[in-house]
Order: structure tokens, then sequence, then C-alpha cells
């Protein structure tokens, strides 16, 4: 057997690019191939042409993988880093169940037929043993249910099991889904519902002094819920905690499928972000600190809200604190009537000239970069019982869904954003330079990136080394003293007019 070493990995810096402004998702089920390639399994041809199985199949040949191979029977492109018996997991961005706004759904979400090749070319590596696994971490108000019937990701299931006889299973690593279709939004705790979560449980990792948040005051503290305080638990001092999914790190082998998006609080949601995906309690993740940054936080620029918003943001936040973080009916029901005699109180929310920018929103978000960085190290080097290492514990690969990228207010409810493009490669952090270049952003106005970057001891990138491979002339890609802005994404309110490349 074959032993890989992670390392070698994420240090190959070749990403290719495919681009064909004419691709567009397929609609029949399970999303075969419809072209019969040597290697192909045995599952049947889709009788439409499925342009995405191509291009990706492409994709992968143009990184080269299994060279000698390539158009026989025998070519197995992902026997690069996965070899027979091992547990594979494909990472889907699964973020919501639907857009928020009405918009296409697949501005948000990993399309289906973007996972099914990468479900073959894994089966075809594993050789018929070990295990495929489509697992995330959705936010909390995504309905998984109404998730998996939109996209018919069971159909993939489905036919392995029945053409295959091989089991693949999809699993929904949040211990609980929040019901946001009534009551406040679902901020009441009736609106919350228990879920299996991992099967295999969660592993707490404390990072300690190796935590981006090492050193930082934690008072300002804000998660992924009403409850600060439990956010706060778990970042002080040397505790800097992380509740990361058992499934995840018992994997040899994680596969990242996100999609091309902006993002409000980081400027891009790729790889990276999209590991955010691995957590089982997004309140243990700090997304930013309460204030503007005269006050020490992060929430909003110096400046941009007037003064009477800001205190009733302030207020707001204080009423969370006393009833909604409670998690209890009571304390839901007095919530819910003092929202409606202060709506007159809440007016000015609606009026101020900056209404885009809170939570975080903005360049200056100090804050999620960090979660980030912490959460990629984890992935990286965590080993099956949490303890991190000196040396990459597991196997990666990336390939980004950009068929249909995400615009204006990502990641939640983008404009559509047609591309035609998939870009692949081995190590996440030299993927996501190459999509923010292409998505026309300076990847040094972007904390994530660039602090990363900074680290190119742990993850292994320097910009002068990472060689492009694509079907068009974007060799050059990433000489940034070319101007091109390539497809010209517009930026999150709170980041438009800084990382655009000038």
């Amino acid at each position: 057997m074959i032993m890989f070493e992670s390392i070698n990995f994420l240090s190959d810096l070749n990403i290719s690019i495919f681009h064909d402004s004419k691709l567009v998702y397929p609609e029949e089920i399970p999303f075969n191939s419809s072209i019969q390639y040597p290697e192909y399994p045995k599952l049947g041809i889709s009788k439409d042409y499925n342009s995405i199985y191509d291009a990706i199949r492409t994709t992968l040949v143009l990184l080269g993988l299994d060279k000698e191979n390539i158009g026989t029977p025998k070519w197995n492109p992902l026997g690069e880093i996965i070899q027979p018996g091992d547990k594979v997991v494909i990472k889907p961005n699964f973020v919501l169940s639907s857009h928020k706004k009405g918009g296409d759904l697949y501005s948000v979400i990993t399309h289906p037929s973007i996972i099914r090749p990468l479900v073959d070319y894994t089966y075809i590596a594993l050789k018929g043993t070990g295990r495929i696994i489509i697992a995330d971490a959705p936010q909390m108000d995504c309905n998984f249910i109404e998730l998996l019937e939109k996209t018919r990701l069971g159909s993939i299931k489905e036919i392995y099991k029945k053409e295959l006889n091989f089991d693949i299973d999809i699993f929904d690593l949040r211990n609980f889904w929040l019901d946001a279709s009534y009551d406040f939004k679902g901020s009441g705790s009736r609106d919350r519902h228990k879920l299996p979560g991992d099967p295999l449980g969660n592993t707490i990792i404390n990072l300690g002094k190796e935590s981006q948040f090492y050193g930082l005051d934690n008072q300002k503290y804000y998660g992924a819920d009403y409850n600060r305080n439990e956010t706060q638990k778990h970042h002080k001092g040397k505790l800097q905690e992380y509740s990361i999914s058992k499934t995840i790190l018992s994997a040899d082998v994680v596969i990242s499928l996100p999609k091309l998006k902006v993002h409000k609080k980081v400027g891009v949601t790729l790889n990276l972000k999209g590991f955010v995906g691995i957590s089982t309690n997004k309140n243990y993740l700090v997304h930013y600190k309460l204030g503007s940054p005269d006050e020490k936080g992060d929430q909003y620029p110096d400046g941009a809200l007037s003064p009477r918003r800001r205190r009733v943001i302030k207020l707001q936040r204080k009423t969370h604190d006393i009833f909604l973080s409670k998690l209890n009916p009571f304390t839901d029901f007095l919530y819910g009537l003092l929202e409606s005699s202060a709506k007159i109180v809440l007016i000015p929310l609606l009026v101020d000239k900056v209404t885009n920018i809170d939570a975080g929103d903005w360049f200056g978000n100090d804050s999620a970069w960090r979660m980030v960085a912490d959460l990629t190290k984890i992935l990286i080097y965590a080993d099956k019982e949490g303890t991190i290492q000196e040396t990459p514990v597991r196997r990666l690969f990336c390939l980004v869904d950009g068929i249909i990228g995400g615009e204006n207010q990502g990641p939640l409810i983008p404009d559509n954003k047609k591309c035609g493009l998939i870009v692949a490669g081995f190590n996440p952090l030299a993927v996501d330079l190459t999509c923010t270049r292409l998505m026309g952003f300076d990847y040094k106005k972007i904390k994530m990136l660039s602090r990363l970057l900074d680290n190119s001891d742990q993850f292994f990138v320097s910009l002068s080394k990472i060689n492009i491979h694509s079907n068009e002339n974007l060799v050059d890609l990433l000489n940034f003293e070319n101007k091109n802005k390539y497809f010209n994404f517009v930026p999150p309110f709170g980041w438009r007019g800084y990382i655009e490349i000038e």
C-alpha cells in the first residue's frame, strides 16, 4: 500500500483554471456524464449533454494528474491523494437552503453537478473500498431537508447503492437548526430543533497560544448566536477553543468544493472561509467585536453611523443579551412584547444614510479572518484526537464552483454572476489567491489571505511559485502588475472602493 505524505500536496502549487462562458448546470439527475469516458464507472450516461462533467474532467487533466494514463481505463487522477481504504469527506458549501431575497440558490451554494464528478473520481481512487461522505455544517437557519430536496443530492447516493452497491453518506454536522420562517425571524427558543449531528460527535480543540486570538481582550466578542457569554467563554487567555466534527478529524482526505462568492465579513468566501463548515457549534466562532474601532471594536467603522443609530444598536444588543440569549420561551415572549412596543424607537435604523455596515460587515473586521486562520490550521494540522501536529495530517484537494458566482451582498443574498469558471488545486490558500485575482480583487487588502500568506511556513505558499494551467491565456494571472480585472465582481457594500484592483 502506498503511504502518502500530506505535506507534499500542500507544497504542490499547481492551479488549473477552466473557463467557458457557455457552461450551464445540468438538470438531469443523478448528473451522470454524457460521454462514456474510458475510466467512467458503470453508472449510465446522461441523455442531455453534461458540460459540467466534461469541464471538471478537463480541469483535472490540466493539472496533469496521472498524466501517463489519461485517456485510458486506468486513469486515476485523484489517486495522487486517495488510496484504497481511505475515508474521504467531500465538503461542499451548503450554507442555506434558499436565497433570502428570492434569487438563484446556486449563487449561494455548491451545485450537485459539481459534486458528482468528484464522487466518481474518488470512487475510482478507492477501488471500491473505503468511505465517501458528503458533509457540511451549514448556517444554523438552513433547512437541510429542504436543501436535499432542492439539490436532489440523494440521487447520487441512490445510483451508487443501486448500480455499485456502494454506500455514500450525507451528513448534516450541526446539532440543531433554527426555523426562521416565523416568530422573531427564528430568534425564539421554540424555533430551534435538535438534530442528530455528526454521528461520531465532536472534539473540543484548544489552540491556546497558537490561536490568532491569543493575547486579545475577549469582552466585546460576538459569535453566531445571541449568547455572547458562550463565545467569550471559549476565547479567554490560553483557552482558545473550537468545536470540530469528528467525521472531519477522522478523514484521511478532505475535498473542498466551495462557491465563488464575496463575503461581507472577510471579503471573499472560497475554500478558507468555507472551513467554517467543519465547526459543529458556530457560536464558538468569533465573528466580530462590538462597537467601532475607537471603542476597540470592529462592528462598524468610526463615524459610519449617526449617534442616534449607535444608541439604538447598543440598546437592541442589550435587549438581546437580556432576553434572547437565555433561549427561554418566557424571555422570548417578553422580547416580543418589547419589540412590538419599541418599533417607533427602531425607526432610525431604517433612515440612516449608512445602513449596510453592521455586524462586522466591512473591511475593518479584524476578528473573522482570525477565526478562519484558526480553523484552517485545525483542518490541516489537527489529528484524529484533536492534537495539533507539527506537519500536516490529512490530504486536501480543492475545486471551486464558479459556474455561477455570487457578488454584491454575499454570502447569503448575492446577485448572480455568470462566470463559467472552475478552479482547482491542492493548496487551499493558493486556490483562494487565484480565485480572488480572477474576481478582480487585491489579496493584500484581504486579511484572511494576506495574513495567512505571511505564515508561508505553515501554509506552503509563495506567490512566485504558484503555477497556473488554463484552457485560456491566464498563465500570467498572478502578475500583479497586470491591472486586468477579469470578472470584475461587485464587492459587498462595506468593502466597496477598498479591495478592487486599481
